[in-house]
């Protein structure tokens, strides 16, 4: 029963000091999107009544794109909040929540003001992308085969009409018709919204992250994190093990609640690719993480990556045991017995660290001696299976992974070893 905390939250908090008769003044707190209206702004108003069909002044973050401080659109449709549903209303008054169609521009921050007597409100920031991959069409030989959605026209489609209700997401055509540049706050963010494309039916082949940098005083710059782990005392130490290869720096140790411990660091972006998933294994599930933007540095330099090359299939076909049971020697199987694969597929992790090409479909060669240690069947240990979120980790700059609704799949960019080599002269 909620009824005393809701009585309690009207004795105890004032009233809203907000003006109707004042000019009109709103902030523009998030964003949606409709099929049909095109981009919406939530918010609040701070003064005055916000109307529909009214013209209105825009008050924006000037950039190179929109040099002026402000525009004028006029409010096609307005919608408050009925408990969790929407209704649609002619006027909203101080004080209320908001939802309006009509002005394609708007952002986070932005001041919906009267036409004149009315400034703009103290900007609400929103934190810059740090992060970008690029999302291709599939161009796997398997393509086609599991998806609904294969064109760059769907593709550029999906990606578009997410910018209009995530504020975290900038999204960017580029040089090659078929690959879109996606950026956002994290891989985790990122690797939400593709798996969320996954389960629409969506097929796509996306890169490894790469950080945004920025040119400052003339030197190379990149993002900053700031973070805390709240973890068990007995796990400190793992925890500032793991931050110290990816560049990261203990800034503070404190006690937290029954026997846990409160780490503060700060790392570059591109040392905390990953480090999510590394840190509840070494921690065994145990520990929190929060982290955010806290500037730029300047460039740390190399970041370790992964210590193996690729296995990278030769032919198209399906995966025996007998083959697997000798490649299994050389690495780690990505792959099981009975899987399709195609040239260029990776399908293991070499023990080594230089790439190194295998036929992963070769079938036993039948004779008519039969021994007893001939018959007996390979012993594959279990292969790794990639989540999608493991898979982009993984993966280095000349690697894909390839996604569909039903598989997740690591490539080369090139398949075939022709083109690899030719790029790798390219390159040089």
């Amino acid at each position: 029963d909620l009824v005393p905390l809701l009585d309690a939250i009207l004795d105890t908090i004032p009233e809203p000091t907000d003006d109707p008769s004042a000019p009109l003044q709103a902030m523009v707190a998030n964003l949606d999107a409709s099929d049909y209206l095109g981009r919406l702004a939530i918010g609040r108003v701070h003064a005055g009544v916000l109307r529909k069909g009214e013209t209105i002044t825009v008050w924006q973050h000037p950039n190179a794109t929109n040099p002026a401080p402000f525009i004028k659109r006029r409010i096609s449709t307005l919608f408050a909040f009925r408990g969790i549903s929407r209704e649609e209303v002619s006027e909203v008054s101080a004080g209320d929540l908001f939802i309006l169609a009509g002005i394609d521009e708007v952002e986070v921050g932005d001041t919906i003001a009267a036409l004149e007597n009315a400034g703009p409100l103290p900007r609400l920031e929103v934190d810059e992308p740090v992060l970008r991959m690029s999302f291709g069409v599939n161009t796997s030989p398997y393509a086609g085969r599991e998806g609904t959605y294969l064109t760059s026209r769907h593709l550029s489609e999906r990606l578009f009409k997410e910018v209009l209700g995530n504020v975290s997401i900038k999204v960017n055509t580029t040089d090659t018709p078929d690959v879109i540049s996606v950026a956002g706050r994290g891989e985790l963010q990122l690797a939400v919204l593709i798996e969320n494309m996954r389960r629409e039916g969506y097929e796509l082949q996306v890169s490894r992250p790469e950080v945004i940098t920025k040119e400052i005083d003339g030197k190379k710059h990149e993002p900053l994190e700031a973070g805390t782990i709240d973890v068990p005392d007995e796990y400190v130490g793992a925890v500032t093990q793991a931050l110290a290869p990816r560049k990261g720096r203990v800034t503070n140790l404190e006690p937290g609640d029954s026997g846990r411990t409160i780490v503060s660091f700060q790392a570059p972006s591109r040392g905390l690719i990953g480090f999510r998933s590394m840190l509840l294994t070494v921690t065994r599930g145990t520990a929190l993480l929060h982290q955010s933007l806290d500037g730029y540095m300047p460039w740390a330099g190399d970041l370790p990556h992964r210590l193996g090359g690729a296995m990278v299939a030769d032919r198209k076909g399906s995966t025996t045991a007998y083959a697997l049971d000798n490649l299994q020697l050389r690495g780690t199987l990505f792959v099981a017995p009975g899987v399709e694969v195609y040239e260029g597929m990776v399908v293991g992790e070499n023990s080594r660290d230089d790439e190194m090409v295998v036929n992963a479909v070769r079938a036993k060669e039948m004779t008519n001696i039969r021994t007893h240690s001939h018959d007996d069947g390979p012993k594959l240990a279990t292969p790794i299976t990639h989540t999608l979120e493991s898979g982009i980790q993984w993966i280095a700059d000349d690697e894909l992974v390839e996604v569909t609704p039903t598989n997740i799949r690591i490539r080369k960019r090139y398949l075939s070893i022709e083109d690899r080599r030719k790029s790798g002269k390219n390159n040089k």
